[in-house]
């Protein structure tokens, strides 16, 4: 557990890089470009004046600095107010480009475009890496209902680049209301995350959220494939039309009863009653008194592995991340860094269990996060008062095996400690799936040129991982942020 106890404040995001002058210019430069009539001058008045065209340019030169102020007053102003008009922020007339998924400041991937855009407006709206995520987070719960929701469990992984620290997120133990229903403890978990890192106000993060849920969103091309393959028992009328069949893509779904519980938890002064936002509710559905458990979401120190190329980071038990290390252990000590065999093919009736988002700065704080309803819809029990699809995590499910995000901080004796994070969805062998990802990263040109090329071109990319899955990719280089995901294209990702 970290020693700090208040949120994290990160420096303010500028909307833009400043210009700046080489020395080198500035030694050439020993006049000043404008006269400056408040300066003392060498000459007396009676010289100026007798100068032909001296008025002219005394009034000329106040012009300028008047018009110079004027300018510096409007530069201020828009780049203050620049925050408010969300999403329309754009670079200077002397700014520059960059290639997609490379930013200035700060990005998000997720597996939905909604969410990802969603992440990028709490970037700009003066927000950090902990607050895009958890608002994308909430957004995939409304708008994923296949893969997450707020009937899931959560791991993340977030490196605090302010202070050199790595924490853990977990749900705690897994706990079930029923036999068969997984306890839901994404609203608490996620709450506490924000409360000890975030820096905008808690029903900022779900403004979104429930604006999709009360209004609609549009089923997007993941959830219809997931209903598609899946059917509709037990997501009637949530995703059905009015015959029972499944909607489609470009269709509009809603979720009211959703829409409340997010309204009530907005107002929740704490994690523990963020989660009496929906546990009374749900209670009252299945007939129970009360939960009998409570969610013991938890923060910890991540668990560390020293190479020669830095320090990697994962989540401790029940996730995967120790699995991971063993691999990269045996991987690495076995010869090298070389991309390691791919994990078995998934059978036909295996379906994605976990859904995963990162988020990055261009300072180098990562937040990973991935969570799970262990099944392609969980149980499929659909709770009435709340819109929330429950999980089938049972408490005999001792390892979370879809859970092991990575993060690699690069050698502190490099002149920039690149960092990079990586984290995969939609398999339940995630742990083989990252050390391939990783491995074929490590295995990589290391020439100082050739590592200069790959930094420009972002991280490290293969045309699949292993066939299966999905792994994203966030990185922080020369103060650029840098998104993206294998394979390429399967994820949206937004920056600034």
């Amino acid at each position: 557990m970290e020693d700090t106890t208040g949120p994290v404040v990160y420096q303010k995001l500028l909307l833009w890089e400043q210009s700046w002058e080489s020395e080198e210019e500035e030694e050439e430069i020993s006049e000043p470009l404008i006269f400056d009539p408040w300066k003392p001058q060498d000459s007396s008045w009676k010289e100026v004046s007798a100068r032909p065209g001296a008025w002219a340019q005394l009034v000329a030169t106040l012009l300028l600095l008047a018009v110079g102020f004027s300018l510096a007053v409007w530069q201020l102003h828009t780049r203050g107010s620049s925050t408010e008009n969300l999403g329309s922020v754009v670079p200077p007339p002397s700014g520059h480009s960059h290639r997609p998924g490379v930013y200035h400041h700060g990005a998000i991937i997720s597996p939905a475009a909604v969410c990802s855009h969603l992440g990028q407006e709490l970037l700009v709206a003066g927000g950090n890496v902990v607050d895009a995520g958890v608002g994308a987070a909430l957004c995939l719960a409304v708008v994923h209902p296949h893969a997450t929701g707020l009937g899931a469990m959560f791991w993340g992984l977030f490196y605090n680049s302010s202070s050199g620290n790595s924490t853990a997120l977990t749900s705690g133990p897994v706990q079930t209301l029923v036999p068969g229903l997984g306890l839901p403890s994404a609203l608490p978990t996620l709450r506490l995350l924000h409360t000890r890192f975030g820096r905008l106000p808690w029903p900022r993060l779900l403004v979104g959220p429930t604006t999709l849920a009360k209004d609609g969103f549009l089923v997007d091309t993941p959830l219809a494939r997931a209903l598609e393959a899946q059917g509709t028992k037990g997501l009637c009328p949530l995703l059905c039309h009015t015959d029972g069949t499944p909607l489609g893509p470009g269709a509009r779904a809603t979720n009211p009863k959703l829409a409340e519980v997010l309204d009530r938890a907005a107002l929740a002064p704490s994690p523990d009653f963020a989660g009496d936002a929906l546990l009374s509710l749900l209670a009252k559905d299945l007939g129970l008194e009360g939960p009998s458990a409570e969610p013991m979401p938890t923060l910890e120190p991540a668990l560390q592995l020293s190479l020669a190329q830095g320090i990697l980071f994962t989540t401790p038990s029940p996730s995967a991340g120790p699995e991971l290390l063993a691999l990269l252990e045996a991987a690495l000590q076995s010869g090298g860094p070389s991309p390691g065999p791919c994990p078995p093919p998934l059978q036909a009736t295996e379906t994605p269990v976990s859904s995963a988002l990162a988020t990055v700065d261009s300072s180098g704080s990562v937040l990973l996060l991935v969570s799970s309803l262990n099944s392609s819809f969980g149980s499929r029990h659909l709770s009435p008062s709340t819109g929330v699809l429950l999980s089938n995590l049972v408490a005999k499910s001792a390892i979370n095996t879809w859970a092991c995000p990575l993060i690699l901080l690069g050698s502190p004796d490099e002149t920039e400690a690149d960092v990079l994070g990586l984290v995969a969805s939609g398999t339940p062998v995630v742990a083989g799936v990252t050390t391939h990802a990783l491995l074929s990263h490590l295995a990589g040109p290391q020439t100082q040129a050739q590592h200069q090329h790959q930094a420009q071109q972002g991280p490290t990319e293969s045309p699949s991982v292993c066939g299966q899955g999905s792994v994203l990719q966030v990185a922080a280089h020369a103060e650029h942020a840098h998104v993206s995901s294998v394979p390429s294209g399967c994820c949206p990702f937004q920056g600034f």
